[in-house]
């Protein structure tokens, strides 16, 4: 399968780990599940990838236009997008187990779900202020 054939399955598979998280009140531990296995799914066509790919990509990550080489090869560039898709997801589920856990409305975590899709760590930090000005805890 061609690098572009897995991005255009890895995708959607993301965006219903997202929309469960987004509709988890109506089904939350359905919600976790998803949002558990899409990771761990996402995960392991990244380690695939990366064990088949890895020694032949240029580049490395000693400098930023190495790192830019890195991912001028096709299957390392599609696992390092499969690495953001699986490991924001994965922070999206924690946003919302801890919101859950610590009482803080739904409605309110998802403006920060919608940033850690786009923007993973601006997401994270909305997630973290709303935290801390609500329950007053930033991290665990």
């Amino acid at each position: 399968m061609t690098p572009d054939a897995l991005f255009q399955l890895a995708n959607p598979l993301a965006l219903v780990g997202w929309l469960a998280l987004i509709l988890s009140p109506r089904a939350p531990r359905l919600a976790q599940g998803v949002a558990l296995a899409v990771p761990l799914a996402l995960s392991l066509l990244y380690s695939g990838l990366v064990l088949a790919f890895w020694w032949e990509a240029p580049g490395g990550f000693n400098s930023l236009p190495e790192v830019q080489a890195l991912f001028t090869h096709p299957h390392i560039a599609l696992a390092g997008w499969l690495h953001y898709l699986a490991l924001d997801l994965f922070l999206g589920a924690w946003e919302v187990r801890t919101a859950r856990a610590e009482g803080i409305p739904h409605w309110l975590v998802i403006p920060c779900l919608v940033l850690t899709f786009l923007f993973g760590p601006v997401g994270l930090l909305a997630f973290a202020i709303l935290r801390f000005t609500l329950v007053r805890k930033v991290l665990p």
